[in-house]
């Protein structure tokens, strides 16, 4: 290294090389196991480099095999799930392609796009990727990316044993490297010039694009504007009049992103791959299990959860404001003049799905108040223990008018409130909710006066409370056009609808006035 290294590129190289002495190591020790005459070998090499999933258990069971930091014993071995097995069979079955994966966060998109597939398209018969570009948010985020892929071709004792020394001129720190066998690498940070790059009269033939996005630029629409046009006109323009795979990777953190962009244009393959199946197993199920996976839920809460796992970016909606939401103390449920529980049970299904949302109300005097809620993604029968036990709690104090869309009320979802009125004796008093209703976001736009005026109130007992949490998150993300769930937003207003109907009829309750003498008009 002639260049002078900062001291964060000094630690940086140090961490890089005990990495290398790891995949050395790791390598070297399976290798020894392994006992093949020269025809076995080279059926063995066929054989991996005709099957991507064979490929990386062979060559990167350092990457696949979880272990303990303490022991070092191995915890659990991952394979490939399907979604990087057949992007790997896109990328190489597609000599000009232009294509976006979006992945969630931990599903191995850099190590995929930036590692594995590159090397299994390298090594074939006839070699697929003579200049590889690596793009980053910086410079040096796409130099770690590239010191990966070294990290395998300079110590990956198996690759060695296979396919050669690869070592040759330049180091990943730098920004690029060449391997003996003639493959180039490179790194671009975001928004440098690629202009006129080429390796004498060959130009780059794999541009992988790796997380470009942030916060802070996707807040900025005229620099994912500029960012787009870099990608498209400077980048894009690198390869030979098109010629390559030109791959972009991340997960959908904005709607007005680069990727959004990138996703949208003409001609782009779109891999879109989302966390959990709609009953909350994972994709990757070698990866955790649906526990693992609701614990990280859990956790992170319900707008970066959807953010970052299941692309489904929730910023502030067009109707609602931050602002408008106010926790105050409640009072007795006794000092309320009526009480709603209005009930948005998603659809007619016992899967825990979409979320399914009851909400208590409370008029006292002007205000109304969110006494209690329950927002989950749980079963219908969930749902339908959670309305019998408020009943339970609060039926020898005061009443509660109980509300549900009628066409909700029908089929499985009666069932399971019958099912549940067995066990306990009784039959919860619910009534259908039969009004003729205008479009759901506009119901709820002509409530949200009330929120800006400051006559609506959140329980403060509540606040850290998931189910609140979820209820505020749907509430604020509400907009036209939205994908966002709107489950708690819709359930209030129908019991906003039947408080605000009870103080109509007692404002508008006609009056018999006695008719005037016509003697006394004049």
């Amino acid at each position: 290294m002639a260049t002078k290294l900062t001291k964060e590129q000094k630690e940086a190289f140090a961490q890089w090389k005990e990495h290398c002495r790891e995949v050395q190591a790791m390598t070297a020790a399976s290798l020894s196991i392994v006992k093949e005459s020269p025809v076995e070998k080279e059926r063995r090499i066929k054989r991996l480099l005709s099957n991507y999933d064979e490929f990386c258990e062979y060559y990167f069971a350092h990457y696949l095999t979880l272990r303990d930091k303490t022991t070092g014993e191995v915890i659990r071995v991952i394979h490939n799930a399907p979604f990087h097995t057949k992007a790997a069979l896109t990328i190489k079955n597609t000599p000009n392609l232009k294509a976006v994966f979006k992945w969630p966060r931990g599903h191995a998109k850099s190590t995929h796009i930036g590692v594995f597939i590159p090397l299994w398209l390298i090594f074939q018969p006839k070699r697929l990727i003579n200049f590889m570009v690596t793009v980053g948010k910086s410079e040096d985020s796409a130099n770690r990316l590239l010191g990966d892929l070294q990290a395998e071709l300079e110590y990956n004792q198996k690759l060695i044993a296979d396919f050669g020394e690869q070592k040759n001129l330049g180091l990943w720190l730098q920004g690029e490297f060449k391997t003996k066998g003639g493959a180039k690498f490179l790194a671009v940070g975001r928004g440098q010039s690629p202009r006129g790059l080429r390796d004498r009269e060959a130009r780059p033939d794999y541009i992988a694009i790796d997380d470009l996005d942030d916060d802070e630029l996707c807040r900025n629409e005229k620099r994912v504007k500029e960012l787009t046009d870099w990608v498209k006109e400077a980048l894009f323009g690198a390869l030979d009049v098109g010629r390559g795979r030109f791959i972009m990777v991340g997960n959908l953190i904005s709607k007005k992103s680069v990727l959004a962009n990138i996703a949208a244009s003409k001609g782009v393959h779109v891999s879109e791959i989302k966390a959990v199946d709609r009953d909350g197993n994972p994709v990757w199920v070698e990866k955790w299990t649906k526990e693992e996976a609701q614990a990280v839920k859990d956790f992170m809460g319900y707008r970066a959860w959807e953010k970052e796992m299941m692309h489904n970016p929730i910023n502030d909606g067009s109707i609602f404001r931050h602002e408008w939401i106010r926790f105050k103390r409640m009072p007795k449920l006794e000092k309320y003049e009526m009480l709603v529980c209005y009930t948005d049970p998603s659809f007619k299904s016992t899967t825990a799905n979409d979320y399914k949302a009851c909400r208590l109300w409370g008029k006292i005097g002007t205000e109304l108040h969110l006494i209690d809620c329950y927002v989950r993604q749980d079963t219908v029968s969930g749902m339908v223990r959670w309305l019998y036990d408020l009943y339970e709690r609060t039926r020898d104090r005061v009443a509660i008018s109980f509300f549900m869309e009628a066409n909700f009320m029908q089929d499985i979802i009666l069932d399971e409130f019958a099912a549940e009125g067995n066990i306990r004796g009784y039959q919860l008093p619910i009534l259908p909710d039969t009004r003729k209703k205008p479009e759901k976001v506009q119901r709820i736009e002509a409530v949200s006066p009330l929120w800006e005026r400051g006559f609506v109130f959140y329980n403060e007992a509540l606040k850290e409370s998931p189910d609140m949490e979820v209820g505020i998150e749907q509430t604020l993300a509400l907009e036209r056009g939205s994908r966002a769930h709107d489950d708690a937003p819709d359930a209030d207003e129908g019991a906003i609808w039947y408080l605000q109907r009870s103080t109509r009829q007692e404002v508008f309750k006609p009056v018999a006035i006695p008719r005037r003498s016509p003697k006394n008009t004049w």
